[in-house]
């Protein structure tokens, strides 16, 4: 988890509840972490966005990579060979090679386009500017369809054979069949506007958001 005062990356001992590594960053942690390839990756916000290369055997930085994301709501993500965020409002899908920690491919998709989520194989981000979700092969880096989804859709999560966008615009969950690639679902959850949350377990959706309480969706129903 990311930490402030001063800014740093926190590891949690889940059997103590209690902090055990606290690593130091030049800035905020933002946009997310993700896990791959025995590294936590922390995109840090601030002047000079970057993105930290945490070691989890030694709780050390090991890399500094001189990109970023492109904002505190933006994201990353871990596929089976690569790291992938999106460093710019252009709409560029940044593939990280984590072998050498340098710049594998750049894939042009729709600007305004910021959270990337590894799932079944395909790169599935979210356009808050466009309201599209599209769909990039994790292997080729091809770029397969674009869906129209619900308005400004930021966060997103898989689950019961569908990705999950939760949308600024309106407060809803726009529910995609992965095999189809259609919206199947429009669920009004009533949590618009910027931040929150949205995750997938226990045959549910869970969302969430500042002041709000949690929101259980089951997955047969599409209910809230």
């Amino acid at each position: 988890m990311g930490g402030s005062k001063p800014y740093s990356v926190q590891r949690i001992d889940p059997t103590t509840n209690k902090v055990v590594a606290k690593v130091r960053l030049s800035g905020e942690a933002c946009s997310g972490l993700a896990f791959g390839f025995g590294s936590i990756w922390v995109p840090v916000c601030g002047k000079s966005p970057m993105l930290a290369r945490v070691d989890v055997k030694t709780n050390q930085i090991n890399a500094i990579l001189p990109f970023g994301t492109a904002g505190a709501e933006a994201g990353i993500t871990a596929s089976s060979d690569s790291i992938w965020i999106v460093p710019d409002i252009k709409g560029t899908l940044t593939r990280i090679d984590p072998q050498s920690d340098t710049v594998r491919q750049r894939i042009a998709i729709p600007p305004g386009s910021y959270n990337p989520l590894f799932s079944g194989g395909m790169i599935w981000i979210t356009g808050v500017d466009s309201s599209l979700l599209t769909v990039v092969d994790a292997s080729s880096g091809e770029v397969l369809t674009s869906i129209p989804v619900g308005p400004k859709p930021r966060f997103l999560t898989s689950g019961d054979g569908s990705i999950w966008t939760l949308n600024q615009g309106d407060g809803t969950v726009s529910r995609v069949d992965t095999s189809t690639r259609k919206v199947t679902a429009t669920i009004p959850v009533g949590i618009p506007g910027v931040d929150g949350e949205i995750y997938y377990g226990a045959d549910s959706v869970w969302t969430a958001k500042f002041d709000i309480p949690l929101t259980r969706i089951d997955t047969k129903a599409n209910k809230v």
